[in-house]
């Protein structure tokens, strides 16, 4: 049996393996920031948003710190449907004093 030339691979042996890439794990808070984005529209709208909002800016914070965190896009998806919710409660709140104030003050001279 001959010997091989060094940098060639030794017959009978397999080639190594290649390095495997680094493993990235996707941020809990950026998933739950998520999924409460989208409860906020269906089933807890408010208090689901301000989860949302929260557990968005959270995770961005920590996916910038760690680079081996993934799931940026996920922890700005729930900040924008958080934020949006919180918007149309806030222009709903808004509508309603109007009617109120409007209507009422309607009432009131009406009655005079």
């Amino acid at each position: 049996m001959s010997t091989p030339l060094p940098g060639q691979p030794i017959p009978d042996q397999p080639a190594p393996n290649p390095p495997l890439p680094p493993v990235r794990i996707t941020s809990v808070l950026a998933v739950v920031s998520l999924v409460f984005g989208l409860l906020g529209w269906t089933v807890v709208p408010v208090l689901a948003s301000v989860v949302a909002v929260v557990t968005g800016h959270m995770a961005r914070s920590e996916i910038r710190r760690n680079p081996s965190l993934e799931g940026d896009a996920f922890a700005l998806v729930g900040l924008v449907l958080g934020w949006t919710m919180l918007g149309f409660a806030l222009l709903a709140i808004l509508a309603l004093i109007v009617f109120i104030l409007f209507f009422g003050g309607l009432a009131v001279l009406g009655s005079l």
